[in-house]
């Protein structure tokens, strides 16, 4: 019998590539609510209690709600929201991390799915923690410039309305100047980290693409730290894993006319590249992920094969 899975939110962006990348694949049946059910709450918690495995696209709230009306001990849940990924209770979505992960990625009953910002952040950093390069305690500014998909569906829609002229489009734009963004906790549990980064998200006038970056002063690393030791420490952790690479040190082969960076690289797939750069004492390591893949639904579809026992690129581009 083919594994049921229905999608919590289908109609937002996430659940629609999580659809789109479900969509052809025959060893997997998805249910699909009817549109005027679509909120009916007894009507989804049918659904939500019928599928082996459920995705959750909606807000915190919805999705705190969604969980709350599953009744059986055998529904699976992979949550895309926030509302989960520091809960001691659920497992966090990034097998490359560690094997002890994908293990317990395979196994568990809850999974929270990574945030896209969160994913380039602790790819770059967990690995410089873990082998103590990078000390717990650093002091840390990070960049990160992600395609207007991003930023919410009203300004997709002002991104996408032809009839739209101001000069928002002409980007880039910083946002979260709270300094309180809602990726700040799972950037610091999952990268080992004892202090929040100084967290400087950014919306381009592009769709999708994703660009993290964060600049190190090796000095204050303490060693004979260099850009070398940045670049095997990464290579090194995540040898063997097929959606992550690791570029030579100060590789520009895929920079635009030679110079400038491209942060819409791995747009389509679900690989993530990190990148190291160094001259002196100073560094900066780099991820470069489409947020919609690897930042979102390629990860989230990523998780279900690893549940389900499926090959873990079934239905995703490297």
């Amino acid at each position: 019998m083919k594994p049921l899975i229905f999608i919590d939110g289908q109609a937002g962006t996430t659940g629609l590539m999580i659809h789109e990348r479900l969509g052809e694949r025959d060893e997997i049946e998805v249910l699909t609510i009817p549109e005027e059910k679509r909120k009916d709450r007894e009507e989804k918690k049918k659904y939500l209690n019928k599928a082996d495995i459920v995705f959750l696209c909606l807000p915190d709230e919805a999705a705190r709600e969604s969980v709350s009306l599953i009744e059986n001990g055998e529904t699976r849940v992979i949550d895309a929201s926030t509302a989960h990924r520091t809960d001691p209770g659920w497992t966090y979505g990034f097998p490359e991390l560690s094997p002890s992960l994908r293990e317990e990625i395979a196994q568990t009953k809850r999974l929270a799915n990574p945030g896209c910002h969160a994913t380039g952040f602790i790819a770059a950093l967990h690995p410089l923690v873990s082998a103590g390069i990078l000390p717990a305690e650093s002091d840390l500014v990070c960049t990160s410039l992600s395609g207007y998909s991003g930023a919410g569906k009203k300004l997709i829609e002002k991104y996408n309305d032809p009839e739209e002229d101001g000069d928002f489009k002409e980007g880039p734009h910083h946002y979260g100047l709270s300094l309180s963004h809602k990726h700040l906790p799972e950037m610091m549990k999952m990268a080992g980290l004892k202090k929040p980064p100084l967290f400087m998200p950014m919306v381009g006038p592009f769709y999708k693409g994703m660009v993290v970056s964060i600049p190190l002063f090796l000095p204050l690393l303490g060693g004979k730290v260099t850009g070398e030791t940045l670049r095997d420490c990464l290579a090194d952790h995540y040898g063997g894993q097929q959606f992550i690479r690791v570029l030579p040190l100060g590789d520009q082969s895929d920079f635009i006319e030679g110079t400038f960076f491209h942060p819409q690289g791995c747009n389509d797939t679900n690989r993530l590249d990190l990148f190291v750069y160094a001259k002196g004492d100073q560094a900066v390591v780099m991820s470069r992920l489409d947020n919609l893949g690897k930042g979102a639904s390629g990860a989230a579809v990523q998780n279900m094969n690893i549940m389900l026992g499926l090959p873990e690129d079934r239905g995703l581009r490297v």
